[in-house]
């Protein structure tokens, strides 16, 4: 997948932090990487719009960049962010001091497909994103770190969490960071009933399971992803990540009072990635570890 490939392509001498890669994410890819002073030349030309933010910086050190004839140059300082749209490469990156910690996210076109689709943003396109640096949005920078604490501390439903992430940045960009369209003035008002709640709901009971999206669930109520997700937290309390994460780790305490599985098996019941993340999740829920857990239903 491009998506995965491009950063490996563009940033070959940076040092690779944490990668999303084999998480399942739908929309998007994330890279947490820390850039060393120097200068990049690489030859790339994405086929996905880029997001990097500067977690933590350099509060002196000036990041410069070229495109065909265009220069920029930016103070690398935490929470500043450079945007790069699909079809234009960086022809020269150079970095004065370190910057320890840069979260790269790569969306997807399908993300301003479904813009253009399901909110009426004919524009929306990955080509029409601004090339631009030392953006300061503290929209895009608060999603970036969710994503980021995501990317570090995996919890059962974060792949829901992601993908609502890369709609919410798609929609950001097209907005206020774009020259192409601009959504609708008023939204369409539709409550989620308690038909269409109830149905929701024991559609998430039947298929814990199962990699859950966004998406299955929104069309289990004929909503688009967007307007499912604003009405499913309206009416619960929690936004549907948070809602499946929380019946996963319910379950996941039932299968462990019982015994009868091992620690590995109940973290893929559960839609953990590894047994690690799993008892690390399992333990920020509960304040105990899943053993210390079965341990006290003896």
């Amino acid at each position: 997948m491009d998506l995965q490939t491009h950063g490996p392509r563009k940033y070959p001498r940076s040092q690779l932090l944490g990668s999303s890669a084999g998480r399942g994410w739908r929309g998007i890819f994330a890279e947490l990487r820390s850039h060393a002073p120097g200068c990049d030349t690489p030859a790339v030309t994405p086929r996905q719009a880029e997001i990097t933010i500067a977690i933590v910086g350099s509060r002196t050190g000036q990041v410069t960049r070229r495109a065909a004839d265009m220069r920029q140059s930016a103070v690398a300082a935490d929470g500043t962010i450079w945007l790069s749209p699909v079809g234009i490469g960086d022809n020269e990156i150079r970095i004065e001091a370190p910057l320890p910690q840069v979260l790269h996210l790569f969306l997807a076109p399908e993300s301003f497909a479904r813009l253009a689709l399901e909110h009426d943003m004919p524009g929306a396109s990955g080509r029409h994103v601004h090339w631009a640096a030392g953006v300061h949005d503290d929209l895009v920078l608060q999603i970036g770190k969710t994503i980021l604490h995501e990317l570090t501390h995996e919890s059962s439903a974060g792949g829901m969490l992601v993908e609502t992430g890369a709609m919410m940045l798609a929609a950001r960009l097209a907005q206020c960071h774009s020259t192409g369209g601009q959504p609708r003035a008023e939204e369409r008002r539709v409550r989620l009933d308690a038909v269409r709640l109830r149905r929701t709901l024991d559609y998430i009971d039947a298929h814990l399971e199962d990699d859950l999206s966004v998406d299955a669930l929104a069309r289990e109520c004929c909503l688009s992803a967007y307007h499912f997700t604003r009405m499913f937290s309206a009416a619960v309390g929690v936004p549907p990540h948070r809602y499946v994460a929380r019946k996963r780790i319910e379950k996941a305490k039932r299968l462990l009072a019982e015994g009868a599985l091992p620690l590995c098996e109940i973290a893929q019941v559960a839609r953990f990635s590894n047994q690690a993340s799993f008892t690390r999740a399992f333990t920020r829920e509960t304040g105990l570890s899943p053993g210390r857990f079965r341990m006290t239903m003896d």
